[in-house]
């Protein structure tokens, strides 16, 4: 049954890749037989030598998603990506009254329009090659249940969730 699931001969990008879900996801992919791009602000090292230690390849590119050239500069790294994993995610905690326009700026950028921008290039790549592929977006619990003081990033991964279904239509 596992064989039905392998990834062999496959390139990963993933996002938000030095820690957390994005590691874990990306040691998945290695596991199955992937190779992966490792995307983050933090240290990869961790990450990297986890899917070396697997026998499959890790590169890391260092890309802070706020930049609104790290889309483009991700998607050149690994021309050959055939999955893309839009994990990178920010939140910033206020009440609605006080929360500031540069955070509610900053998460919407991080979680919602560098995961379009990043989809949007790496589906421009693939036809362009004439071959398929696969863009899996990581929304959030938030998306269905609104939470507490974090208004910006709710409303980014409630939008990554509507973006889903769109770029599924």
């Amino acid at each position: 049954m596992t064989n039905l699931f392998r990834l062999d001969g496959q390139i990963a990008i993933v996002t938000g890749a030095s820690r957390g879900l994005g590691a874990a996801m990306a040691i998945g992919l290695a596991e199955a037989g992937a190779d992966v791009a490792l995307v983050a602000r933090g240290d990869l090292q961790e990450t990297q030598a986890s899917i070396e230690r697997i026998g499959r390849r890790a590169i890391t590119i260092n890309a802070d998603l706020e930049d609104r050239s790290a889309p483009e500069a991700i998607l050149k790294a690994a021309p050959a990506a055939g999955i893309l994993v839009n994990n990178a995610g920010i939140i910033r905690r206020a009440s609605v009254i006080d929360y500031s326009d540069k955070d509610w700026d900053a998460v919407i950028e991080v979680n919602l329009r560098a995961a379009f921008a990043l989809s949007r290039g790496f589906a421009r790549a693939l036809v362009h090659q004439k071959r398929g592929g696969k863009i899996i977006n990581i929304a959030s619990m938030l998306s269905f249940q609104g939470g507490i003081r974090v208004a910006a990033y709710t409303a980014a991964k409630s939008g990554l969730l509507g973006l889903t279904r769109a770029m599924a239509n």
